[in-house]
Order: C-alpha cells, then structure tokens, then sequence
C-alpha cells in the first residue's frame, strides 16, 4: 500500500453565508495552509479533521491501493486528486498525492 500526502492547500470563509444560516461556533477548524499530513495507507492522520476526512477517504483509498487519473484526466499528475471538505461555511481544499 503507498504511503499518501495530504496538503492543505486553501481555506475559505463565506461570512455571508455564515451570518445568514449558521449558529455561532466558536472554533471550527484547526487545519493551516500549507499544513501537511501523511497517511499510511488508508489510515486517517492524526489531527486530520474528522469532517474533511469524511469527504477525502474515498480518494486517499483509491491512491494508496494504487489507482490514478481518478475521472479519467482530471489532474495533471494521475496519482493525485484536489477535494475539499464538505463544510459550506468554511471549506478547505486539499491536494491529495501518492509519495514515491
């Protein structure tokens, strides 16, 4: 099984969105940018964000298994995938790659 990078690569904030339809929450996520996470196999790092793995653990397990080019030539390197987490308020986009 192939070890896989996670890198945060974009936080976003949708205030209006959050002002509109969200109650208050103090403390939402703890990722940075450029923050990176090595998965052994389809192992969750650990301090991933439970959210954010529930939308990549699909795509980490496809790679380390030794999948590629995930929708047929969506990425320019075939052993990767760029996923956001499923937050609508304050998404969080990640690379995904296999290390060789």
């Amino acid at each position: 099984m192939k070890k896989i990078k996670i890198t945060v690569m974009r936080k976003a904030r949708y205030d209006d969105l959050i002002a509109k339809y969200e109650n208050p929450i103090e403390h939402a996520c703890d990722l940075n940018e450029g923050q990176v996470f090595i998965c052994e196999g389809w192992n969750k790092p650990a301090g991933f964000c439970d959210s954010a793995w529930d939308s990549l653990s699909p795509f980490v397990m496809t790679l380390a298994y030794g999948g590629e080019d995930i929708y047929d030539g969506w990425m320019k390197n075939k052993k990767s995938a760029m996923i956001s987490c499923n937050d609508g308020f304050r998404p969080v986009s990640f690379l995904i790659e296999v290390t060789e």
